[in-house]
């Protein structure tokens, strides 16, 4: 897949093979489109998501039918006070050799050690144990004993956060949440989408999800996504975008220097290009548009951008705040 004709071939493969994880997870996901539609943008670009939202959601069960129709290896971590880093990464323990009775460390491998890991409320354990998932994250591998083991490959983290203040909850520091390209808000079902559940759940049936991917499809088409080009136009409205957000910016808007306290970095402005041609593939087209970038900043955004004292006194939240910048940066911005 090297040249063009075969990559707008491709793309068309990778729509297909969408519609067929979709129909799959329709089997026993109702709803959720957004939140479906986000996270096969993050799986395609690379991305790591944090879903957000109140338990019950089915969030759990999501992810794993998603690990299944991509034929993806899953696991699932509860994260807790009492959590250790080696009960994610893994630990060295010492062996004797039957024969020889030779003594040896043997690293055995931690539930980082697998394509698709949901770290279940993330946020209820302390911030040593948040950091050995978020350096698995960000490296890819594993030190231990001062050897590296690479991940498996593609890997993906879906990490779970009450959005409820609760006692006993470690928050995610900014620079770690900035680890996620997604901030992913699971909401509550419609009331037809609540029927619809009670209807599938309450049953004895129990669908089965077919495979629609592998993992070397997947790492193929995350390839052709990074080979999706970019005109000059979305590169300077995507800076415009995320420059605006900076409240000691010349350029930011008098607003964003009253009600922000903090501004997105630089890794927000490589997520939404990132993202953007990710989407853009997914519905089977070869450029991205800038309605690509506007359909993925609200969840590149939210979680980067910290509103001040004065907006949150006003009712503003970040979602506001991102809102209101995707109505009033100019799309034609080529400054």
């Amino acid at each position: 897949m090297s040249n063009e004709t075969d990559d707008v071939k491709a793309v068309e493969q990778l729509g297909v093979a969408r519609d067929g994880v979709v129909k799959e997870l329709r089997k026993v996901i109702v709803g959720m489109e957004d939140v479906i539609e986000e996270m096969m943008i993050a799986v395609f670009a690379q991305g790591h998501c944090l879903l957000v939202g109140v338990p019950g959601l089915a969030k759990t069960l999501l992810v794993s039918s998603l690990a299944e129709a991509l034929s993806l290896s899953f696991k699932r971590i509860q994260f807790t006070p009492d959590l250790m880093p080696s009960d994610i990464t893994g630990t060295e323990l010492l062996q004797e050799d039957p024969e020889t009775h030779a003594r040896q460390f043997k690293f055995m491998e931690g539930p980082v050690f697998t394509n698709l890991l949901l770290a279940d409320e993330i946020n209820r354990t302390p911030p040593k144990t948040q950091a050995a998932l978020l350096e698995a994250m960000q490296e890819k591998r594993v030190s231990s004993g001062g050897v590296d083991y690479k991940l498996d490959k593609p890997f993906f983290v879906l990490a779970t956060q009450n959005p409820i203040e609760q006692e006993g909850t470690y928050p995610l520091p900014e620079a770690q949440l900035d680890r996620f390209l997604f901030n992913v808000v699971v909401k509550y079902p419609s009331r037809d989408e609540e029927l619809g559940i009670m209807r599938n759940v309450t049953s004895d049936s129990q669908p089965k999800i077919e495979k629609v991917l592998d993992a070397a499809a997947i790492l193929e088409f995350q390839h052709l996504v990074r080979r999706i080009p970019v005109a000059d136009h979305i590169f300077e409205y995507a800076a415009s975008l995320i420059r605006a957000t900076r409240p000691e910016e010349a350029e930011a808007p008098e607003w964003v220097k009253q009600y922000m306290s903090w501004g997105a970095g630089p890794r927000a402005s490589l997520n939404l290009i990132l993202a953007g041609k990710s989407r853009a593939a997914l519905r089977g087209r070869c450029h991205v548009a800038i309605e690509d970038i506007q359909a993925v900043a609200l969840p590149i955004l939210r979680h980067r951008i910290i509103p001040n004292f004065a907006a949150r006194s006003e009712g503003m939240t970040s979602d506001t705040l991102v809102e209101r910048l995707l109505k009033e940066v100019p799309t034609g911005d080529k400054k």
